[in-house]
């Protein structure tokens, strides 16, 4: 943020009016400079009189306004107010603030207000016994057609788990996704309405204007659009009343709105592809729902004010399901903008379903972990886009490429690696590549710092005309396909090991790098991605996230028609579909099984939706070998997957669910370390007082266990199971553990008589005398099964909450 300061006895030189030759003086934490003098004849006077503003420039730098989310007592309201926009403009006025100050105003999803305040007055508000808290704006992060075949959804006739698909698509089109994101490209034939259905009379929804939007754009399958930018534009110009580069409407310029939207919910496009690859019919998880765009990603992220506002925009206007393919670090409930506007939104029935991050393989690196969310980590499809590099020695190496220019020919040209002095040349840099070392030969770079396909931009740039993208230690054997601007391939750490081993003491290193476009049934699939996010739960510890991975590594979507399928800037190709990686695709893959959840199950909770999305998914690949970890080829494990990879066609009719309502949650809540002021916040309701509460955080009722013995050597917890299967239904129970725990349930058995009967069980785990307390984790299960169901919740043990 940059201050010009315009005082009547500073010398003309330092005014912005009379020569524009000024100090910008950056305001950054607690350091202040000065970047630039035009006139260095002047530089002794200015130094001196920058000296002189050195101190005001300190005292000014408090009063710099930013924007703070103020959490209020909203029953706190005197009657004197009419409404709480009302009340809320009353307080930023007894501080002296601007008419423009207050951003917006939260009534559903939080209570309180956004508001641009220097740190004085967000501290005097603090001092104020209506308000609950004040937080500086966060700053969270994007988690960057072959999928319903993979998923067994494409089944256009007969019965689907019990339910005729013609039934089942006529229930969706009652279903509304709500996608909070970078907003929609509403050209897309994603979003084609042909018998649609009229709008659902309930929808209360709209689709705004803007310079590039009109109203009309809206139809029968994309039903509304809306943005939210207030908190970008103070984060990025000082003021929401500044204009602003980037045009206010709901119009993505970025594609990853467009792509999530369809992924969840798009209509049937036949001969869709990315220049070529993936050739096929793209369709959404959920085809037949419709879909409401949220924008409130801009150019430098997702604000947490403009967030909130969209969900309580979204929960206003009647959305089934939420999906939000962002997120930013772990922080307590009460202070996670997310969280809380996601309990209201499942307290009234909204579905919820958040990216859980891609900082994988990293342990303890989830986002967006409260229990009334569903937590999705990513995996791979059993499709795959092969690239070959063959090397001078013969040795050919296969990795992936979604390159589709006219290719290198057949030629074979010098292999380079690390050959300039820049030390930054392997990781490809940036201006780190010398022209005269790389000029018509194949590059090899390290991934890592710098984006894939900004690398290849840097290899063209230095006259390189090919890549070879190695792997690291931190990637280890994963493959990300990316739509490169010259030829390259992307080939894992063991297989770079041994390229960049040849290129650097081989005499006359060589390669040839080819294409072998798209190819279906990849065995093993599928595999859980190294760049998602793992448990455990910092939070909450007791409770085991994520909660299930779905496809998420080479999707195809629909993209934006502004942007090139790299997003960079001289990438200028256009496309209506692209291939995308990361759990912002994963995601929306479970927000649109949701949706069809939702549809076939109407009366079902969003916690009912959760439990049957968990457990029934599954732990073995196509191979039947148990799900392997991309970062090592190692055998994952539910801190990885959760409960594992999700299966539609079993989730409709799951026999089983592990069912939690409003006052479980708060009950949860309660047995955290948090003062009632902080439940309050979350649940928004004054008469909470923790006269219920758990005696361990993981009694709640969750289809999963995650058992943390700390200082015990004894855990014992109970669960309830609804029946949604026949009545008359039996269940006997099945334990797998590690050998240093005993796992006992009783009772073994469970019989319900009829539909909608609640059965208990309680489960006692012992921790052997003498284990030994250095094992950080081991996991098992509990599994209620009988011939027509298996209903299984993974348990993760720990014995610290100490992560190495």
């Amino acid at each position: 943020m940059s201050l010009f300061l315009l005082l009547p006895s500073i010398p003309p030189f330092l005014t912005v009016a009379a020569t524009e030759r000024l100090y910008s003086l950056t305001l950054s934490s607690s350091t202040i400079g000065y970047t630039q003098l035009q006139s260095s004849a002047m530089a002794s006077e200015a130094r001196f009189w920058f000296a002189a503003l050195l101190l005001l420039v300190t005292c000014l730098s408090a009063m710099a306004k930013q924007t703070y989310i103020v959490q209020m007592n909203h029953h706190s309201k005197p009657s004197s107010y009419a409404t709480h926009h009302d009340w809320y403009s009353a307080h930023l006025q007894s501080l002296s603030s601007t008419e423009d100050s207050l951003l917006y105003t939260y009534t559903t999803a939080y209570h309180g207000f956004a508001a641009s305040l220097d740190s004085e007055q967000a501290e005097l508000l603090r001092q104020s016994d209506s308000v609950l808290g004040v937080y500086e704006d966060t700053l969270y992060t994007l988690h960057t057609t072959r999928t319903p075949e993979f998923l067994g959804l494409e089944i256009e006739s007969g019965l689907w788990a019990g339910h005729s698909t013609q039934d089942l698509n006529q229930a969706s089109n009652d279903v509304i996704v709500g996608v909070l994101d970078t907003g929609v490209w509403p050209e897309s034939k994603s979003f084609d309405d042909a018998g649609m259905p009229e709008i659902p009379t309930r929808w209360r929804g709209q689709c705004e204007s803007g310079s590039d939007f009109a109203p009309s754009f809206c139809n029968k399958k994309l039903i509304g659009a809306r943005s939210f930018s207030k908190g970008f534009h103070m984060a990025s110009g000082g003021s929401f009343m500044r204009k602003s580069k980037e045009a206010e409407s709901p119009r993505d310029r970025d594609g990853h709105g467009t792509h999530t939207s369809s992924t969840a919910a798009g209509s049937h496009v036949a001969n869709a592809s990315l220049l070529g690859y993936a050739t096929g019919t793209a369709r959404g998880m959920a085809p037949h729902a419709r879909v409401a765009a949220y924008k409130v990603c801009w150019s430098t992220g997702c604000f947490g004010s403009d967030i909130l506002a969209g969900m309580d925009r979204a929960i206003v206007d009647g959305v089934d399901v939420l999906s939000l393919s962002l997120g930013g670090g772990a922080s307590p409930y009460y202070h996670d903008t997310i969280a809380i506007g996601a309990f209201t939104a499942m307290e009234r029935g909204i579905f919820v379903s958040c990216s859980a991050g891609n900082s994988g393989p990293s342990k303890a690196s989830l986002a967006n972990t409260a229990p009334w969310i569903m937590t999705v980590g990513a995996g791979t499809l059993d499709r795959d886009f092969p690239a070959y590099a063959l090397l001078g020695n013969k040795k050919r190496f296969t990795g992936v490429s979604l390159y589709s220019g006219t290719g290198m020919g057949n030629k074979p040209v010098q292999l380079v690696y690390n050959k300039g002095s820049n030390s930054s040349s392997n990781l490809c840099l940036p201006a780190s590549l010398q022209p005269e070392h790389v000029r018509g030969k194949v590059v090899v770079c390290d991934r890592g710092i710098n984006a894939r396909v900004e690398k290849g931009g840097v290899v063209r740039a230095a006259g390189g005309i090919g890549m070879i993208l190695a792997n690291t230690a931190a990637s280890g054997e994963e493959l990300v396909a990316d739509s490169h601007l010259l030829p390259a391939v992307a080939v894992g750490m063991r297989v770079g090991d041994l390229i960049r081993e040849y290129a650097q003491h081989d005499s006359n290193p060589t390669a040839l790098i080819s294409f072998g476009g798209t190819v279906l049934n990849v065995r093993p699939s599928p595999v859980v991605a190294a760049f998602s996010s793992r448990g455990p739960n910092l939070v909450t510890p007791q409770i085991l996230k994520p909660d299930v991975i779905g496809p998420g590594v080479n999707i195809l979507a629909g993209w934006s028609e502004s942007i090139g399928p790299t997003g960079l800037e001289e990438d200028t190709r256009k496309s209506q579909f692209n291939i995308m990686s990361g759990t912002s695709m994963s995601c929306p893959h479970i927000s649109g099984l949701a949706a069809l959840l939702k549809a076939a199950h109407p009366d079902w909770s969003p916690s009912a939706i959760k439990s049957a999305l968990m457990t029934t998914a599954y732990t073995q690949d196509n191979t039947k070998s148990p799900l392997r970890d991309a970062a090592d080829g190692s055998f994952s494990n539910p801190w990885a997957h959760g409960s594992g990879h999700v299966e539609p066609q079993k989730a409709l009719s799951p026999g089983l669910v592990y069912d939690i309502s409003t006052d479980d949650y708060v009950a949860f809540l309660c047995s955290l370390d948090y003062t009632l002021e902080h439940v309050q916040a979350i649940v928004k309701k004054p008469n909470v007082t923790c006269s219920r509460k758990y005696s361990d955080p993981g009694q709640l009722n969750y289809p999963s266990f995650s058992v943390v013995f700390g200082n015990k050597r004894v855990v014992r917890y109970s669960r309830e199971l609804t029946n949604v299967g026949a009545a008359g239904s039996i269940y006997r129970v099945a334990v797998t553990g590690p050998q240093m725990v005993r796992i006992a349930v009783k009772p073994t058995r469970l019989v319900f008589k009829n539909v909608g009967e609640k059965q208990k069980y309680t489960v006692t785990f012992v921790a052997n005398k003498g284990a030994d307390k250095t094992a950080r984790s081991e996991f098992g299960s509990i599994v209620w099964q009988n011939p027509q169901h298996q209903v299984k919740s993974p348990i993760a043990f720990a014995w610290t909450q100490l992560i190495d």
